[in-house]
């Protein structure tokens, strides 16, 4: 396995392209498909998608009835076939054909010196500015069909499907501009049928917001289809007698933009994207009710026609957006979006949870970091959303052994700005009693700082939360996040795993800095409560139960940022590790390249090669298999990101006896470094 190659990776790359045209001159547009065919080659693409009726321009009107043009096309056919033989990518041409007494509108299906098939379009817009059904006939009725194209025979009707016999996955199915805005779309059936790449030929002509709706189509096939969608649009040459035309081109992953080009170029434009087939597959895979449409409705059955694209070798790079924070939007805009909708989700489920028992108090431990810091603004919105008194708040710092003051005193400055009811409760005489019970050699003065010796803390201040909780008629709010529980930090039972409910259960620790600062240019709370806030985002992450110096949770679970990385392409995407770490690799081996989190600052921006990437993937798998059953004894707590949750009730359930010793061996095949 050639661990750089994209092709290698579970990728297809294709490219959605438009271009100038020159109306009813086959000839001169068959040369400029040939041109952008070379660069496709010439880029690794699969597939290229050429707009409808290309080769003689879409607004070419009662030409297309003539003897002289529709020869012409015959010929021009002839010139990119010819053109193809050495080329790579199988081509998807718009040209008009007839069969029996009538003319088609159709995409021709190239490749290597061949047409593979020709599928018409089948239905026929004749409404508005629209007058095809005067030149064309639909291609509805012509499934099991075959028409002559170039002195043979070939497949003909909306039936087809292309499929790559050398690139898993990748299966095409091809459709003709108002084939998509019909209720039932070819490509719905042929994606229930197994395509995966869908791909429309337009001739649409634009006026105000057409673009937005060709936008909402495509992204509504990709998302509903779990299929990529390629559009490609007529432009610039089109005749402008009543109309006018702008050249858009699309290609969408399952509801995601890959790709897209200006509007009214000059000249030729392609949107190149590299399609994650592997992605496509797994979300059929987890959504059953798609194989059961297929069920429900019927097939259609359509043939199947096999194609080779000898992928190239090496290291073509990957032509697609991979987010550094998976779990965090580049998009300004998108970003304050998902933070109201965590935020809310969190508040209003608490809410309920407060509502459904007889409104008991709430009782936290608070740190200064973080995790208890988002909860406790979570339970302060609560508490104000309920018409309830943040009195009813009880929060409790518990210093250990290794408490820093910084900490303790963020902790008590955000309880006092919030009004809550806040006490301090050390707990290093019960600790140091313990540890003597356990006969641990800490009792006797001698400095070791092992797993007992952490948790003999962690365990006491949730074991007093809960005591305080029946004492004072409250419930525990839990604080750990979604990575910490993805990677077993946090301790089992007796400890940070447990209380009544977890707010944060849902929100990857990559998230939630974010969602405080929401918080803070929201001004949810009021008060001087932004101050602190801002403080404590600066702080380094640590558990703070070792003596004698900073004690970096990142250095011993992994750099947060490369964890949440994997946790989503393993819960969301399924992805196997040597993918998830060629992903990785693209993300973050360059911080000056790609976007980054809004007010993400760039002193901090840092990056990570491949041996890094690969060292922290491999702690990943390992605590993830190990710790499922902390995981399978998780509090109730909402789920927040569409990215997944660990609950045994929810998006993950695993047996806790589960060996990563495919997933290591998977990993093994991916270098030390390059």
């Amino acid at each position: 396995m050639d661990f750089t190659s994209a092709y290698a990776q579970g990728f297809a790359r294709v490219a959605a392209c438009t271009l100038p045209v020159e109306i009813a001159d086959p000839a001169a547009n068959a040369a400029a498909v040939i041109e952008q065919a070379r660069a496709c080659h010439e880029d690794g693409v699969a597939v290229a998608v050429f707009p409808e009726l290309c080769l003689t321009g879409y607004s070419a009107d009662d030409l297309f009835l003539q003897d002289t043009m529709l020869e012409a096309v015959h010929a021009a056919l002839g010139l990119v076939l010819a053109a193809s033989v050495d080329l790579r990518p199988l081509l998807v041409v718009g040209a008009p054909l007839t069969q029996g007494s009538r003319v088609f509108n159709c995409a021709v299906v190239i490749r290597a010196g061949e047409v593979l098939g020709v599928a018409p379009k089948s239905y026929l817009p004749n409404y508005r500015e629209f007058y095809e059904r005067r030149w064309f006939a639909p291609g509805d009725d012509q499934d099991g069909r075959t028409i002559e194209v170039a002195g043979r025979e070939v497949p003909f009707g909306a039936d087809l499907l292309f499929a790559a016999s050398d690139v898993a996955g990748l299966v095409l199915h091809v459709e003709v501009c108002e084939d998509m805005w019909v209720p039932i779309p070819p490509s719905a059936e042929a994606a229930l049928a197994g395509a995966t790449v869908l791909a429309n030929l337009s001739g649409s002509p634009i006026t105000v917001a057409r673009a937005e709706d060709r936008r909402l189509l495509v992204r509504s096939a990709s998302a509903r289809c779990s299929a990529a969608y390629l559009y490609a649009a007529a432009g610039q040459g089109e005749s402008t007698t009543d109309l006018s035309w702008d050249g858009q081109t699309m290609v969408y992953e399952c509801g995601d933009l890959m790709a897209e080009t200006e509007r009214f170029p000059e000249g030729p434009r392609r949107s190149v994207a590299d399609l994650d087939l592997d992605r496509i597959r797994q979300e059929r895979l987890r959504q059953g009710t798609f194989d059961d449409n297929g069920r429900g409705v019927g097939r259609r059955v359509f043939r199947t026609i096999p194609f080779e694209v000898a992928p190239p070798a090496g290291d073509i790079g990957l032509r697609r957006k991979v987010d550094r924070y998976p779990f965090v939007p580049d998009d300004a805009e998108r970003l304050t979006q998902d933070c109201y909708e965590a935020y809310n989700i969190q508040v209003s489920g608490l809410e309920r949870r407060l509502t459904s028992i007889g409104t008991p108090k709430v009782v936290i431990g608070v740190s200064g970091g973080l995790d208890s810091t988002h909860a406790l603004i979570v339970a302060a919105k609560a508490m104000d959303r309920l018409g309830r008194p943040r009195e009813d708040i009880l929060a409790f710092t518990m210093p250990g052994f290794a408490t820093g003051e910084t900490t303790k005193s963020l902790a008590t400055r955000l309880a006092k700005s919030l009004g809550v009811t806040f006490a301090e409760l050390d707990i290093t005489a019960s600790a140091r009693q313990m540890l003597a019970d356990l006969d641990h050699p800490f009792a006797d003065g001698e400095p070791v700082y092992d797993v007992t010796f952490e948790n003999v803390q962690a365990g006491l201040r949730t074991d007093y939360l809960f005591r305080l909780a029946n004492h004072r008629g409250g419930i525990v709010l839990g604080t750990g996040d979604l990575s910490e529980l993805a990677l077993g930090w946090c301790t089992y039972g007796v400890g940070d795993q447990m209380s009544h409910y977890n707010v944060n259960a849902g929100v990857p620790k990559t998230l939630i800095q974010h969602l405080i600062r929401y918080v803070i240019e929201s001004d949810q709370l009021g008060g001087d409560v932004a101050d602190v806030l801002e403080e404590i985002l600066d702080q380094e992450i640590t558990p703070e139960l070792i003596p004698g110096g900073q004690q970096s949770t990142e250095a011993s679970v992994g750099p947060y940022a490369l964890q949440d990385f994997t946790l989503f392409h393993v819960i969301r995407r399924g992805a196997r590790p040597r993918k998830i770490a060629f992903l990785a690799w693209h993300a973050w081996r360059d911080a000056t390249e790609g976007e980054w989190p809004p007010g993400f600052p760039e002193d901090i921006r840092g990056s990570y090669d491949l041996g890094e990437v690969k060292h922290w993937l491999e702690v990943f798998l390992r605590r993830f298999f190990a710790n499922q059953f902390k995981r399978s004894a998780l509090p109730n707590g909402p789920k927040v990101s569409p990215g997944g949750t660990m609950s045994p009730r929810g998006d993950w359930r695993m047996p806790s006896d589960a060996r990563p010793t495919a997933w290591l061996a998977d990993l093994d095949d991916v270098p030390d470094s390059l």
